[in-house]
């Protein structure tokens, strides 16, 4: 009996020896931040669990041997590891985002480089595969790619010079910053042509911030922001050629290359498009401008140390556009054939970013200085006149517990200066902004985020240097995140901002400046207050289907806004308000993709709608490869319950895109892309002009006039 109860006791133990204890932790490989609600899997056997709010599984009575632990979680690539037990130690597993989402996984703009998941402001990323796609639909420029989001509506301003804006929540395209890698470079002169200026070629991705961000950014970005971010220099050399051309005799070269060495990096981008005027409705006037453009990008980077690098930029365009009487285009102008616009435009920039860690500290330096030169001449009339631009800041990034915090100052210097050959009256003038700001992101528990930030500007404007304003600008913000579940987060943000006056409005724009009078120093700066919110949901059906969903809401108000009113600009007495929701969706099955989304925005101003604002617009995006083989993609939007005049609704339309890449090879790659395939116009529905030949007067648009296009470009990656 005593024999028996020995070994029954040696048994036993050797049974509880031969079961253990295994902890993994599951890490974004990225930026090493935890995941949250991943599956972690025994393979072959039923244990398994989801990782905490640590991003941290504790598997209980895992048997001795090897053992293949598998990882997954939606968005990245599922991982196998093995480890031999017993072991004592944690586990790490680092997760890679999947190729479509591993350059949107991590943003910027934020300045704590956190996942999208994690920050409190809602953010959308469009990553590198929808850049690159967009290099082969319209290689000039970002102004399509940005249209395909439901928030965001192009609007083109001239027929003739195809000058556009981007609007987003229902206001006007100068309530959108757009920035370069965090820098101002494409506003007030500069800005009517700044999509349409942006080739993709050289972008990594691009960030949008929905409503006011005026703790980091300043108080313009009233309606959102854009953040592009342009492409690194890695170990591996990467050069790319894409040569395009469409039926609206367009033609483009661009050409990017890219290499580390040792210490030093090297990017540069150079770009051609050459563009004939079209007259697609055959009225005489080109509808399509006639453009020759160049632009050069290189950037220079300095590795000091993992820890500290050096980024120096030059940023160059030339660009020639003439749009008008086709007469006058193809050079038989006569007594009736004589209206034209030519607009000739010249962007320098240089810009320098320095990063370095000291310790807990992420110091960053950055500054860019630019000017911009641009020429309009219409049938006699010239304006011209030059931009100059300076911005500078030093900031400070500290994680330090539970809080994330940045602060820092900057100082913002823009000015317009008339040339002697001007024929406009308008006058010279030159705003300059000292700010200092502070951001506390505060992670209370691992449920709740808090961030709190205020920023205080110091204005002076000056104008034709006879008199002078100061104003100071005190901006809150607070912005809450909470995850209520692994997969379910709710976010609400809250702040105030402010417009700077500018003689370049959408309305003095379409009129080519020629009978606008001089910006007095009495107009006020334009006040805003915004309140947004969403609600994001994700989750893994049957470890196949990706599906997320956010539904978000917004809310804002701009006193004082500053309108055209007998050919000079005033402040209103009534306040614009935006109120609205975006909703959209996006579906993953193996290599079908699948985005929906949806905008209804309300924005009025003196009981009245605000114009060429769509209420209502409807996008979606159907995607499916082949892998190594073929792409497809459709596309369409429709757009609808758009006021062009008091009481004037504009007519509802449906745009349609396809597109077809056939792979060949490992580097190469032809693409085939029809836009606007059942030819939706605006000269279908009405003429696009007024008056006579010889004196047009030409009517707002609300709706493509290009008609449908087809290009075909040729991707090659050496």
């Amino acid at each position: 009996m005593k024999r028996l109860l020995f070994l029954i006791l040696i048994t036993a133990n050797f049974a509880v020896n031969a079961q253990n204890t295994l902890t993994v932790n599951v890490l974004d490989n990225a930026n090493r931040q935890p995941i949250v609600g991943a599956a972690v899997q025994i393979e072959g056997s039923t244990l398994g669990d989801a990782s905490n709010t640590e991003g941290s599984v504790v598997l209980q009575n895992v048997p001795n041997g090897k053992q293949t632990v598998v990882v997954s979680f939606v968005g990245y690539v599922t991982r196998r590891v093995e480890v031999t037990l017993p072991t004592y130690a944690p586990l790490p597993i680092l997760l890679a985002a999947e190729q479509a989402e591993l350059e949107t996984a991590v943003v910027t703009s934020t300045r704590t480089n956190s996942r999208i998941e994690d920050v409190a402001t809602k953010i959308e990323v469009l990553g590198a595969d929808d850049v690159e796609e967009e290099n082969s639909i319209k290689p000039s420029n970002i102004g399509s790619l940005l249209g395909d989001l439901s928030i965001i509506h192009i609007q083109q301003n001239s027929a003739v010079s195809g000058a556009s804006s981007v609007r987003m929540q229902g206001l006007d395209g100068k309530y959108t910053q757009i920035l370069r890698d965090g820098l101002p470079l494409y506003e007030g002169f500069s800005g009517s042509f700044g999509v349409l200026q942006i080739p993709p070629l050289d972008l990594k991705q691009i960030e949008i911030l929905k409503g006011s961000n005026s703790t980091l950014f300043g108080g313009g970005a009233i309606g959102g922001l854009i953040n592009l971010i342009s492409k690194e220099p890695t170990d591996s050399a990467e050069t790319s050629l894409t040569l395009n051309r469409s039926t609206l005799k367009e033609t483009n070269l661009n050409g990017y290359y890219a290499k580390r060495f040792g210490k030093i990096g090297l990017t540069m981008f150079a770009g051609g498009t050459l563009q004939d005027a079209v007259d697609v409705n055959g009225d005489g006037f080109s509808d399509v401008p006639e453009v020759q453009n160049l632009t050069l990008h290189p950037r220079l980077f300095y590795y000091f140390d993992p820890q500290t690098t050096l980024k120096i930029g030059l940023n160059s365009l030339f660009e020639n556009r003439l749009g008008g009487d086709m007469s006058v285009i193809n050079y038989k102008p006569n007594g009736v054939h004589q209206f034209y616009e030519k607009n000739k435009s010249t962007r320098q920039s240089i810009d320098f970013q320095f990063t370095t860690d000291i310790g807990k500290n992420h110091l960053a330096a950055k500054s860019v200085v630019g000017r911009f030169d641009r020429a309009v001449e219409q049938s006699g009339f010239l304006f011209q006149g030059r931009q100059n631009s300076a911005f500078g800041e030093v900031s400070d990034y500290i994680k330090s517990g539970k809080h994330d915090v940045v602060f820092g100052a900057n100082f913002v210097s823009d000015g317009f200066e008339k040339r002697a050959s001007d024929s406009s009256a308008v006058g010279n003038f030159e705003n300059q902004t000292v700010g200092i700001f502070l951001q506390d992101g505060w992670q209370i528990t691992a449920k709740w985020l808090i961030e709190t930030g205020v920023r205080a500007d110091f204005l002076t404007r000056n104008a034709d240097k006879l008199a002078t304003t100061t104003a100071a600008f005190i901006l809150p913000r607070i912005a809450i995140l909470f995850k209520a579940l692994p997969n379910l987060t709710f976010r609400i943000s809250g702040g105030t901002g402010y417009k700077v006056p500018t003689l370049f409005t959408q309305e003095a724009l379409s009129g080519s400046f020629k009978n606008l009078r001089p910006l007095s120093i009495s107009v006020e700066s334009e006040r805003s207050t915004s309140v947004n919110g969403d609600i994001n949901f994700h989750t893994l059906i049957a470890d196949v289907v990706g599906l997320s969903i956010n539904q978000a809401f917004y809310f804002t108000d701009i006193s004082k806004p500053v309108v055209l009113q007998n050919d000079a600009l005033v402040n209103a007495v009534y306040s614009v308000r935006s109120l609205g929701t975006d909703t959209y969706i996006r579906l993953k099955i193996n290599e079908l993709q699948l985005y929906l989304g949806y905008n209804h925005t309300n924005s009025d101003g003196d009981g009245k709608p605000v114009l060429f604002a769509p209420r209502d617009k409807f996008s979606s995006t159907l995607a499916y490869e082949i892998e190594g083989a073929w792409r497809l993609g459709i596309e369409n939007s429709w757009v609808g319950n758009q006021y062009i005049a008091d009481g004037q609704k504009a007519g509802n339309y449906w745009f349609w895109a396809a597109m077809v890449e056939r792979k060949l090879g490992a580097n190469a790659s032809i693409v085939v892309n029809c836009e606007n395939i059942f030819d939706e116009r605006q000269s279908r529905r009405e003429p696009l002009f007024d008056g006579s030949i010889a004196q047009p007067i030409f009517r707002n648009l609300y709706m493509p006039i290009d008609g449908r296009v087809v290009n075909v470009a040729l991707r090659v990656k050496l």
